[in-house]
């Protein structure tokens, strides 16, 4: 073994060897194990000759124990030279060099890069303090009850809320384009299912009534052949329907999962819920105020490997949701470029978060997990089947576990910059318009 080169700030090469009698050896072991069980017209399994054997899989077990062979060579000589490698290594016969007792090839590879992590101290981050008042159980019972609403016919002018079912009709300069006709089309006016100068118009029409109106698609529509064109819709109302909400009552009570139908612990629970996910909604503000002071305040070197490797995982998950929604895609059809910035973002704070976790043994305890998973199983009807869940599957477990290091490092950052509380509006927190 050579020395290693230092080929760049964080590239590195190291000259390696491989005995071809340890390869030949490896070889001819799995081979007669392969014929064993092999099967080949004209012979009985396991009565296939050797030679047969070799020529059907030899190359095929000499390139896997080839393979084997160079990453087990190479992982012990960075092990002696206590490297931590990033990513995966590429690996290269090296030019004008032959040996017959030996293959020799070349290890490229980068190595994790240091972290500068700047002092904290003047960095400010602001935690969200909400709190939920009666008025907010109020306004979600009404959104549930909206939820859960009928219609029933009635002969008026149509507003805001109602169920109405007209037909359109749609022209581009005098003619009626892709898209631009129906019949017994039905909508909720004010819901935002169409476009605002559409839904404007569908108000103050009672059944057999019609209107005609102009308006224009928006710049960016998704019908290229409509964004920024200007058309005369015509509609004719069919129906107009009512909203008729439940009332809350034990009944509703009951529909909402207490048995009992008592709506004093409805409210209980709905309060619970909101103080959870009020909670939760402030720790995720929290969290990426924290990891922005991260961010703005360490210096490192990306691995072009490690960014690599997030690329093609998110290139793939994409395609993933793509095909799971019916989409027909190949994954050359998406372009790197597109995730190359939140690729950086991803590595830039994994490496970050590594060191902070390291230099300050900030590692996920045991009760740390288990309070989450327990405050997660809170939300379902049966907290204990939820947990089983969890504690079931090592891989689910390690997402736990991630998390709760990610909280270790927010309370470690949090500790170190100057945070202050910051009053947010109930509505606001929940996304909720005013």
């Amino acid at each position: 073994m050579s020395q290693l080169e230092v080929i760049g700030s964080l590239e590195r090469r190291i000259d390696l060897a491989v005995p071809i009698a340890a390869i030949d050896a490896e070889v001819e072991t799995r081979l007669k194990r392969l014929a064993k069980s092999v099967k080949a017209p004209g012979f009985r399994p396991g009565k296939v000759p050797m030679s047969h054997v070799s020529k059907m899989h030899g190359a095929g077990v000499k390139q896997e124990v080839l393979g084997e062979s160079l990453q087990k060579t190479f992982f012990e000589a960075i092990d002696a030279q206590q490297l931590k490698v990033a990513g995966m290594p590429r690996f290269e016969p090296r030019e004008g060099e032959t040996d017959a007792a030996e293959i020799r090839f070349s290890a490229t590879f980068e190595v994790y890069p240091e972290v500068r992590l700047g002092d904290l101290g003047a960095a400010a981050l602001k935690r969200p303090v909400v709190g939920v008042e009666e008025a907010n159980v109020d306004e979600t019972l009404d959104i549930l009850r909206k939820q859960r609403r009928g219609f029933s016919k009635v002969d008026r002018a149509s507003q805001k809320d109602d169920l109405v079912k007209f037909d359109f009709r749609g022209t581009l300069d005098g003619e009626v384009f892709p898209g631009g006709e129906a019949t017994d089309f039905s909508t909720v006016v004010g819901e935002g299912r169409m476009l605002k100068d559409f839904e404007d118009n569908l108000t103050g029409l009672s059944a057999g009534e019609s209107r005609g109106f102009d308006m224009t698609f928006p710049a960016d529509y998704s019908a290229a052949h409509l964004a920024g064109k200007s058309v005369h819709f015509d509609v004719t109302m069919k129906q107009v329907q009512e909203p008729k909400l439940p009332e809350l009552d034990a009944e509703f009570a009951r529909s909402m999962g207490i048995a009992d139908g008592d709506i004093a612990r409805l409210r209980e629970e709905v309060r619970s819920n909101l103080q959870r996910e009020v909670k939760r909604r402030i720790q995720a503000r929290v969290k990426e105020a924290a990891m922005e002071v991260l961010l703005a305040n360490a210096e490192l070197e990306l691995p072009k490997s490690l960014v690599g490797l997030e690329i093609d995982r998110l290139r793939q998950q994409m395609l993933n949701q793509i095909q799971a929604s019916g989409g027909q895609i190949k994954e050359d059809m998406i372009s790197s470029d597109i995730f190359k910035d939140q690729a950086e973002r991803r590595v830039r704070l994994g490496l970050i978060i590594a060191e902070i976790v390291q230099k300050n043994d900030l590692a996920a305890k045991p009760e740390q997990v288990r309070a989450l998973i327990d405050e997660y199983a809170q939300g379902y009807e049966d907290p204990q089947e939820v947990v089983q869940w969890y504690y079931q599957d090592p891989q689910r477990l390690q997402e736990i576990e991630a998390l709760a290091l990610e909280d270790n490092v927010v309370a470690w950052v949090v500790g170190q910059v100057q945070a202050t509380d910051e009053p947010v509006k109930f509505d606001d927190l929940m996304g909720r318009a005013a």
